[in-house]
C-alpha cells in the first residue's frame, strides 16, 4: 500500500521521525505532519485527500473513548471516593483527544496534561513535575501508572515518582518496574 507515493516503510519512517514534533505541538495537527512529510520527500499532495485522511483519523481516535472498560471506571471512582488526586499525562496530538471531554474518564481527573498543549512529552521529567505542581503534590508522594510506552516509567522514576507498569493494557512492553496486571490492584498501593 502506498500513501501519496510513499511505501508503508517510508511512511512509517517519516512518521516516526516526526514523533517528538507531533507530541510536543511543533506540528499543530495531522495535516501539517503529512504535508511536511510529503514536501520533504518531494511528493505532491492533494488537500482534499489530506483532509479526508484527517477526518478518518479523528473518527478512529474517538473509538477508545466510546468503549471505556468498566473496571477502569470502577477503579477511578474508588480512588476519587478515597479523596485521591488524579492526574493524567498523555503523549498525544490534538486529533487523538478530541473526544476526551465526553469520555467516561474525564470527570475523574483533577488535572490532564496533554503533551501537544504543553510542549513537553514523556519521558521528559518536566512533564511529570508539571502534573505534580498542578495537583499540588510532591513527586515523592506520587505514583505513576503506565503501560511503559515512550519510556514513560523511566521518566516518572527520574522525576521522583514511584512508577508501576500496567501490563493489563499492553503486555508486550518490558520493564524492570513492579508490574500490575489488573487495575483493581492499584487500590492496594495507596
Amino acid at each position: 500500500m502506498k500513501i501519496f507515493g510513499l511505501s508503508n516503510e517510508e511512511y512509517k519512517k517519516e512518521w516516526r521521525n516526526r514523533s517528538n514534533g507531533r507530541m510536543t505541538g511543533l506540528f499543530p495537527d495531522y495535516p501539517s505532519v503529512l504535508k511536511d512529510m510529503l514536501i520533504k520527500c518531494g511528493r505532491k499532495y492533494d488537500e482534499e485527500a489530506i483532509e479526508y485522511l484527517y477526518q478518518e483519523r479523528i473518527k478512529e481516535k474517538e473509538i477508545p473513548f466510546d468503549n471505556t472498560r468498566s473496571d477502569i471506571v470502577d477503579l477511578l471512582s474508588k480512588l476519587k471516593n478515597k479523596g485521591m488526586k488524579l492526574g493524567l499525562i498523555s503523549n498525544c496530538t490534538e486529533e487523538e483527544i478530541r473526544s476526551w471531554h465526553r469520555s467516561d474518564l474525564a470527570k475523574y481527573f483533577d488535572v490532564t496534561i496533554f503533551s501537544y498543549e504543553v510542549g513537553l512529552a514523556k519521558p521528559d521529567k518536566k512533564i511529570y513535575q508539571l502534573a505534580c505542581d498542578q495537583l499540588l503534590v510532591e513527586p515523592a508522594e506520587s505514583i505513576f501508572v503506565g503501560d511503559g510506552g515512550s519510556k514513560e516509567l523511566d521518566g516518572a522514576y527520574h522525576a521522583g515518582l514511584t512508577p508501576y507498569h500496567a501490563v493489563w493494557f499492553n503486555p508486550y512492553i518490558d520493564s524492570d518496574y513492579k508490574k500490575i496486571d489488573d487495575p483493581s490492584a492499584i487500590m492496594s498501593l495507596i
